[in-house]
């Protein structure tokens, strides 16, 4: 376990799993969750891959100051943890906040990309998630995280799934126990103050980029994806039938086929491009 500190003294945590010297992924996560929300995927990436996850400000073992967080922040923060790990580029895959998150990364920081995944995400915030987070954080504050259990549970998971995996929920998601309640509301705030221009600033996106959703998923539906695809020049849109906003944990085996093959496309793309680079007439010549 490692930890390294942001520009503005927060301190961040993040671990690193999987094959040594393998090529590198940075997951990072939604509102409330830390790296374990992406355990399934760090052990079917294993055998191939690097696996670099944190904590955002605000959730797991990271810092969880008081006061004001932004995405920009936390895209800022991911990517100094990729300079702490020694990782120049990275394929980036993010859930949710994580994937808006991500869509900063790529904007910001388009050197440090190898490929985008965007997962259970949006590019912009409709008025009625707006009114909902707004809800879910003045719960938090008011009554505790406790106090949106079963509630906030159902936006994650679809109904077939909702009691096998109702119990992890609870210490994955954004109604996990014991996390204060502070930091949570700050994630939230976060999410509604993002820029909305970040929305039309997708379609500068060049790397390959894999767009996810489930079909069952109320928190950020089908359509915030096919908007997503349809704006980043290089996407290309999966959806997972059954599936709803936890279909990395609810959906995992599919889930992890998609983002496998996904990678492995865009890992060969990125050393072909390498390679040209390395020896631009021997592959004009190929």
């Amino acid at each position: 376990m490692a930890y390294v500190r942001s520009a503005d003294g927060v301190r961040i945590h993040y671990r690193v799993t999987g094959r040594p010297g393998g090529p590198p992924i940075l997951f990072i996560q939604g509102l409330g969750v830390d790296k374990h929300g992406w355990d399934l995927q760090r052990l079917a990436t294993a055998p191939w891959y690097q696996a670099v996850a944190l904590d955002n400000r605000g959730a797991g073992r990271s810092d969880k100051p008081h006061g004001t967080y932004t995405l920009e922040q936390m895209a800022d923060d991911a990517i100094n943890v990729l300079d702490d790990a020694g990782v120049e580029t990275a394929h980036i895959v993010g859930a949710s906040m994580g994937g808006a998150i991500s869509q900063i990364i790529a904007l910001k920081y388009p050197e440090r990309m190898r490929s985008l995944t965007l997962a259970c995400t949006a590019g912009r915030n409709h008025p009625w998630r707006k009114e909902l987070l707004t809800s879910w954080r003045d719960t938090a504050l008011e009554l505790g995280i406790g106090a949106m259990g079963k509630d906030a549970a159902r936006w994650m998971i679809g109904p077939r799934s909702f009691r096998r995996l109702l119990p992890a929920m609870g210490w994955l998601g954004p109604l996990a126990l014991g996390r204060p309640s502070h930091a949570f509301a700050a994630q939230c705030d976060a999410i509604m103050n993002v820029d909305e221009t970040l929305a039309t600033e997708v379609a500068k996106i060049t790397v390959p980029t894999l767009v996810v959703v489930g079909n069952q998923d109320i928190l950020t539906p089908r359509g915030d994806s096919e908007e997503l695809a349809e704006r980043i020049p290089t996407a290309e849109l999966t959806v997972i039938s059954g599936a709803a906003h936890g279909l990395m944990i609810e959906h995992a085996s599919t889930f992890n086929r998609v983002l496998l093959d996904f990678l492995g496309r865009a890992e060969r793309a990125h050393q072909r491009s390498l390679a040209e680079v390395a020896s631009p007439d021997a592959a004009a010549a190929s």
